[in-house]
């Protein structure tokens, strides 16, 4: 089975239906739904996609799709060694460097599933850009 981190923009692109990528994102969640793949989130990715669709919904609403996610996907830990390898590398996004520094940490972490390339650049793992290529 395949355990994937799943970046912020492809819940997003799930949870608010971002075309042309919604199809492709709510495929993965529905394979972490079957058991198919193993998806994990990072405490991080929680904060991120509350403060967004708190934008477009009321509180209880948010916390109830954070909790449906939260039934397919596993959390990974972010602990000082994560957040000292995230200060003291190349990469240009920290976030990201928190996301990447959380999933080798776990050891269980196969690849990235993200639309922003450009910011993994220098992870050691496999990251699959799940973006439309045309």
């Amino acid at each position: 089975m395949d355990r994937v981190l799943i970046d912020s923009d492809v819940i997003l692109d799930s949870l608010f239906d971002r075309e042309p990528f919604a199809e492709f994102s709510s495929a993965i969640l529905g394979l972490c739904e079957s058991g198919k793949i193993k998806g994990f989130l990072t405490p991080l990715i929680y904060s991120n996609v509350y403060y967004l669709l708190r934008q477009t919904a009321k509180h209880d609403k948010v916390i109830e799709k954070l909790k449906q996610l939260l039934k397919i996907t596993d959390v990974l830990s972010m602990d000082r060694t994560v957040v000292e390898k995230a200060l003291n590398t190349g990469f240009k996004d920290f976030e990201d460097s928190l996301q990447n520094f959380s999933a080798i940490n776990n050891g269980n972490v196969d690849l990235i599933l993200t639309r922003n390339l450009k910011d993994y650049k220098n992870s050691e793992l496999g990251v699959f850009y799940t973006g439309n290529l045309s």
